[in-house]
């Protein structure tokens, strides 16, 4: 079968699958959603390995009435992204389908809501192979107008309808940017084709355009400051829609970032420096409001924005290598980034299938208001565990494998560059490696609130563990993460192949990966192995023990009180408060509480309440808006609901357009 006639089945099966399934039963819908997302990563994953393997592809349409010629362009990295989006879909449609059930009751809106699915799925595609300019921000428009429909779900709720118009605000402001920048190169090059950016950067200072870019980009990777849509729109929208967006719709920022990057021909010392300052803000901030909040979706949206920054360092480090020229440490950079983007939409899908599934069965995200619930929900408790251990980087996990390959960049470059970027670089390991620490607070935080001890508050039903159809989308996840970290050599192996088709290479045709590294990266995978079967051997040995010995249960000593209560446990936020009081500067909390007066004996019953808000939001945007509403209230004269004087506007605007054109200002 021809590239051709492959992209043009990837073109019809959405378009009819969004036809077929409101004419099906609803009890079918979301399966037949399923194979329709099967078939469509299918049909396009082909082409993807193709290019992978080195084989790019390209389809013209020629002559379309607006955009004229549309590449369909596939190359080595447009396929690790297109992999990467059939991937999450799969896994995303799937635990969607268990999570969807209970709104069954709702059957226009599950409707739409595959039919979205199904839109939202094939833009993402379409965003990775366009080559356009003008057809890129039309599948990149159709792309946030899907999600944001996906996220706003639950519509009759005004936080999830505000959460949802404030994402679709800021997608908005991005393509603002994006478009800013490719009217400018169409006006310098006469083209909206990407190859006329490269010729833009040939002849021009890349610097700001490049910055015009990335702030469209950066936008919807979750860059600070403009990162607010993340904590908001997550928690909103249905959970496998949150591991979507998490997983892959912000790696779509990422995606363009690269893209713009491998056009660059001047400036990278300095756009690096840029890229990995904010990268290391970025993943210090996220990472400390991760820390601090207790609604579970809102804390993985924060941790999002950590690993965009991680992602972020790595492409710092690429682009210091580059204008180094230090072919290795551009390696170690891109790839650590290239691979992290997969895992850590491994893990983040994974996270946020579990907080569903949490959801699910308790009805509440609060942390505050759980606990327990590894007696009755195990396998996601599991889940949960081995997640959190990923994302902060630990062994035997896939997360310890980019992040391996992005500290032994930063130690490369602080061996190999001048005083000023080694400065910034120790700054920038010093930084990894604390927001390291602080995930691993936020998750022990998170588990032991969630799942260890006692149940904190009376649930309306007993929790259990939730279908097989929403587990076993999170089983799948946790075994391609395991394959990365089992085999980390071929994995490495396929990044190191993209990033050499793009940044220029020594004399030899290969970038110059010392054997030690090579080796050291086959080390983790074999200890990786060891670690997991000495895991199972114990396992295995306690549970022979522990069959010939009656378990016997009771209470645990109770310091000499016997009646304990479930308010007697740490809390989420006694357990981050420390953090939170250190750097209440940056993480604003906001408390209802009147405090006790000096001259009240008898204090009467008080009630507390607490939580967190975003320094950006609070400080910066907030004011921004409050000034600008209250400088347009000036002009509320204009709009006073006289009918005579919005005709003498009219009338106003005609005689200045005729004065105009008499005189020749129009």
């Amino acid at each position: 079968m021809t590239d051709s006639l492959l992209l043009s089945f990837a073109l019809l099966l959405p378009v009819t699958g969004m036809i077929a399934i409101p004419f099906l039963p609803s009890s079918i819908r979301a399966n037949v959603n399923f194979i329709f997302v099967v078939l469509i990563a299918a049909i396009t994953s082909i082409p993807a390995v193709k290019a992978l393997t080195g084989d790019t592809v390209d389809v013209v349409i020629n002559g379309t009435l607006v955009f004229g010629n549309i590449t369909f362009h596939i190359d080595s990295l447009s396929s690790w992204f297109i992999l990467i989006i059939n991937l999450t879909c799969i896994h995303g449609a799937f635990y969607g389908i268990g999570y969807m059930k209970s709104y069954k009751g709702r059957r226009t809106d599950l409707s739409m809501h595959w039919i979205l699915f199904l839109l939202f799925q094939s833009s993402m595609l379409w965003v990775c192979m366009m080559q356009n300019g003008l057809a890129f921000l039309v599948v990149w428009e159709l792309m946030s107008l899907s999600s944001f429909l996906l996220v706003i779900f639950d519509h009759s709720n005004k936080a999830t309808l505000q959460a949802g118009i404030n994402y679709l605000v800021q997608m908005h402001i991005g393509v603002l940017f994006l478009a800013a920048a490719f009217i400018w190169v169409y006006f310098s090059e006469g083209s909206f084709e990407f190859s006329s950016i490269e010729k833009f950067f040939f002849s021009n200072q890349n610097l700001w355009l490049f910055l015009l870019f990335f702030a469209g980009f950066g936008i919807k990777a979750g860059f600070i400051p403009l990162h607010s849509w993340l904590p908001q729109a997550h928690p909103a929208a249905p959970s496998h829609i949150s591991g979507i967006m998490s997983g892959v719709i912000v790696k779509l920022g990422i995606y363009g970032i690269f893209r713009i990057i491998f056009f660059l021909k001047q400036d990278y010392t300095v756009i690096g420096e840029i890229i990995i300052t904010l990268s290391v803000l970025t993943c210090l901030y996220g990472i400390l409001n991760a820390a601090v909040h207790r609604d579970v979706k809102k804390m993985l949206a924060y941790c999002t924005i950590e690993n965009i920054g991680i992602i972020g360092i790595g492409i710092g480090l690429g682009l210091l290598g580059m204008g180094n020229g230090n072919t290795l440490l551009a390696v170690l950079g891109f790839a650590g980034a290239l691979l992290h983007t997969l895992n850590h939409s491994l893990y983040k899908s994974l996270l946020f299938f579990n907080a569903g599934s949490v959801y699910q069965q308790t009805h509440t995200r609060d942390m505050e208001k759980l606990g327990g619930l590894v007696n009755t929900m195990p396998q996601t408790a599991l889940f949960f565990l081995i997640g959190g251990m990923a994302i902060g980087g630990l062994p035997p996990f896939n997360g310890f494998v980019s992040e391996f390959l992005l500290y032994s960049g930063l130690l490369l470059g602080i061996k190999s560059t001048g005083i000023t970027l080694i400065t910034l670089l120790i700054f920038s390991l010093a930084g990894l490696a604390l927001a390291g620490g602080i995930s691993m607070l936020t998750f022990t935080k998170s588990f032991g609130t969630i799942f260890l001890g006692a149940p904190r508050t009376h649930l309306q039903q007993q929790p259990r563990e939730v279908a097989w159809d929403m587990r076993l989308p999170q089983y799948l996840v946790v075994i391609i993460m395991l394959s990365i970290s089992l085999f980390p050599r071929f994995y490495f192996s396929i990044v190191n192949n993209i990033v050499l088709e793009f940044i220029p290479v020594a004399p030899g045709g290969r970038a110059p990966v010392p054997f030690p590294l090579l080796n050291g990266i086959s080390a983790i995978g074999k200890f990786a192995m060891l670690f997991m079967v000495l895991l199972v051997l114990i396992y295995l040995i306690r549970k022979s023990i522990s069959r010939k010995h009656p378990e016997a249960t009771g209470p645990t000593w109770g310091c000499g009180y016997i009646v304990p209560t479930s308010k007697m446990q740490y809390t989420g936020k006694s357990y981050s408060k420390s953090l939170g009081k250190l750097l209440s500067f940056l993480i604003l909390e906001k408390k209802k509480y009147k405090e006790i007066s000096a001259n009240e004996i008898f204090p009467a019953e008080r009630r507390h309440s607490s939580h967190y808000n975003d320094f950006f939001v609070t400080r910066i945007f907030d004011g921004i808006v409050d000034r600008l509403l209250y400088s347009l209230n000036y002009f509320q004269f204009i709009q006073n609901g006289k009918i005579q004087m919005y005709i003498l506007y009219g009338i106003f605007f005609i005689v200045l357009i005729f004065l105009g054109t008499i005189f020749k200002f129009i």
